[in-house]
């Protein structure tokens, strides 16, 4: 997004981004710090007009890269908008006597409302699946997990599906399993039934149905582990395509 375009969501002035701070903080939202030198995954920890407080990252080695770095991007992705902000750098601090960065309050922040989320694709190995109840009563249906939002998800289907689908189904418990990111279910809506097509070893053109749901509802604890699933796989990703290039 062009900066003359972010402008529409810029909120500045100590009251208006303590505001959106105080909220990433009361719903514990997961932010990807990035710098020059890396990037790592953390949250508010406090915030006032003093300063801010984030957590340590996981691992000390990037935790040394962040202090020595200058110009950090922050993002926090929430279910309905994205929130992003800079700082100059990060200094050492205790909260609650334990290790953490502050830094000062940032001038402005931009929280870009939007309808569309940010999409990852789902690694190919392992394969992640869903599992939903087929609204006619015939069963459960297991899909091949494709891409994943907070918004929803889209999932390919290998077998017949055993009732028509028009998009608009509700289906409740919606199960996805993410391997070593654990698993949750969620009500979600039907939006769409498309189709993929890719041509096979043979030079044969093989279509798969494809579904793509809509969460009808994530709890705040959901989204925020929801969220940290899908910086885990852009990660995975950036750092498979960088061992390529």
């Amino acid at each position: 997004m062009k900066a003359e375009d972010k402008e529409q969501y810029l909120k500045r002035g100590p009251l208006a981004v303590l505001a959106v701070l105080k909220t990433l903080i009361k719903n514990q939202t997961p932010i990807l710090v990035s710098h020059a030198r890396g990037q790592f995954m953390t949250k508010l920890l406090d915030a006032d007009r003093e300063g801010i407080v984030l957590d340590l990252g996981s691992n000390d080695a990037e935790n040394q890269h962040a202090m020595q770095a200058r110009d950090l991007h922050l993002t926090a992705e929430t279910h309905g908008a994205k929130v992003e902000f800079a700082l100059s750098e990060l200094t050492d601090d205790e909260f609650d006597n334990l290790p953490a960065f502050s830094a000062a309050l940032p001038d402005v922040l931009w929280m870009i409302q939007r309808r569309e989320f940010f999409r990852v694709s789902a690694p190919l190995e392992p394969i992640f699946y869903c599992y939903v109840t087929w609204p006619d009563g015939s069963g459960e249906g297991r899909l091949r997990l494709q891409d994943l939002s907070l918004g929803g998800i889209g999932a390919l289907v290998d077998s017949p599906i055993p009732c028509p689908l028009n998009g608009g189904e509700e289906f409740e418990k919606l199960r996805v399993e993410l391997g070593e990111y654990g698993r949750f279910e969620v009500d979600a809506q039907l939006i769409n039934v498309g189709k993929r097509s890719i041509v096979g070893n043979k030079n044969e053109t093989v279509v798969t149905p494809r579904l793509s749901f809509r969460f009808s509802s994530l709890t705040a604890g959901e989204e925020r582990s929801l969220q940290q699933v899908i910086f885990s796989l852009e990660r995975l990703a950036r750092d498979k395509a960088n061992r390529f290039q």
